[in-house]
């Protein structure tokens, strides 16, 4: 069920390098007033994917109870409370713009070309969102193939579109978001036929007891969406403090990070195969199933992110040399690939409980142990560290705050299992 979603993730991240690499080849100013949406886009992708996360979880359990037509019908709640949602969160950044330009400290020539594009950049993001519900109710029924493929196909069409409305047909930068709609588009009209044929998204909801439904999809989502805006919060002010020894420290942090990201791409992968069957276990009230699942998961994800940052500690100085050019910004970006990534099995456990938790419908010891792994475990022991020895202390501060947050995390977790298993019996308290 992983192999799928890793390659997904994958192409996803293709698409947005490319995207911005053709966006790039426009100028300073493009390239800019894309930046000015990241933020925007950030608050678009937390609402999605905490309503992804409460999908995944209820439906799944649903499932695992045996209640198919409830679960079938809560797809259909889940796409339609989404989208609305979306629509409603798109249509006031749209009417805000100006003054959230203004916040952002755009200049004011920007502000002509933000607007030829935000319109058709929010578009690309609610048709973005109502692909993903789809996505996530495939997975919620334990299909990760079919999410898997389309993120492929509509990653690769965006990529072959790119160039022909942003340089073919002179769109320019609204050209990227005209390509992301399109592309999207194509994959809503390939995906929702097949969840409207097998049934699993029904909008007779009148069945439901909304009430009811409503408050089991916010007792999950209102806690993944606040963890899922935490670590754009929390890298802000990390490179706030890494900004303080200069410019060379902040462009080896950068391309750190992103190596960061392609190197925990398998543990994300993990975090959306995991969760549906957890779930349907957690129906079915087999705790002890869920424990073993999840300890083999564990022992994966420590062995295989092990092996990676050993992999970047030998590899170090050449790719340090292949990343970056200027002297000091590959002395620096050495000396975090021989620190950091050491701590990423650590770092891949948290991520993966936090995730476990979710499908539990522990949701707010999910979000405790993503605030306790940044707000205690990272950033205090990046300022630790950076006090005592400057900038690779930060970096080792690093590596220590990411192995406590794994441990922390995995025992918050233990905990919750086991006040599970006390209060199984004939049903599971959740």
């Amino acid at each position: 069920m992983t192999w799928p979603m890793l390659f997904g993730v994958l192409s996803l991240m293709t698409f947005q390098l490319a995207d911005s690499a053709f966006i790039g080849q426009l100028g300073r100013d493009p390239l800019a007033a894309l930046g000015f949406t990241l933020p925007m886009q950030q608050l678009i992708i937390g609402l999605q994917v905490g309503l992804g996360i409460a999908t995944t979880a209820i439906v799944s359990r649903t499932l695992g109870a045996g209640d198919e037509l409830r679960a079938f019908r809560l797809g259909g709640l889940v796409i339609t409370v989404g989208c609305t949602l979306v629509f409603i969160l798109c249509l006031c950044l749209w009417l805000l713009q100006s003054p959230i330009m203004t916040a952002l400290g755009a200049d004011a020539s920007l502000l002509p070309l933000v607007r030829s594009y935000w319109m058709p950049w929010l578009c690309s993001a609610w048709i973005g969102a109502f692909l993903y519900f789809g996505y996530s109710i495939c997975r919620s029924h334990g299909n990760t193939k079919l999410p898997g493929y389309m993120m492929v196909s509509t990653s690769l069409t965006n990529i072959i579109l790119d160039p022909l409305y942003i340089f073919v047909f002179d769109w320019g930068l609204p050209g990227a978001a005209w390509a992301t709609v399109t592309s999207f588009g194509i994959g809503c009209l390939f995906i929702y036929p097949k969840l409207l044929k097998r049934g699993w998204a029904r909008f007779d909801l009148r069945e439901l007891a909304l009430g009811r439904a409503l408050r089991q999809l916010n007792s999950i989502m209102g806690p993944a969406m606040v963890s899922q805006l935490m670590p754009p919060v929390s890298a802000m002010l990390a490179t706030s403090m890494v900004a303080g020894f200069g410019s060379a420290a902040v462009a080896a942090w950068g391309l750190g990070t992103r190596l960061e990201f392609f190197s925990i791409v398998v543990v994300l992968a993990l975090t959306m195969s995991l969760p549906p069957m957890i779930g349907r276990m957690l129906g079915a009230g087999d705790i002890e199933q869920i424990r073993k699942l999840v300890r083999l998961a564990v022992r994966f994800v420590v062995g295989w992110q092990l092996a990676i940052g050993l992999l970047w500690l030998i590899a170090s100085g050449l790719v340090a040399e292949l990343f970056a050019s200027d002297q000091d910004v590959q002395e620096i970006l050495g000396g975090y690939l021989l620190r950091v990534p050491l701590s990423y099995s650590g770092l891949g456990v948290c991520m993966l409980m936090v995730s476990v938790c979710n499908a539990l419908g522990l949701a707010m010891r999910a979000l405790l142990v993503a605030s306790l792994r940044l707000f205690l475990c990272f950033l205090p022991l990046l300022w630790l560290g950076s006090q005592f020895g400057g900038l690779y202390g930060l970096m080792s501060g690093a590596l220590t705050g990411n192995l406590f947050a794994g441990v922390m995390a995995y025992s918050f977790y233990r905990a919750g299992i086991a006040h599970l298993r006390m209060g199984a019996g004939n049903s599971v308290k959740t």
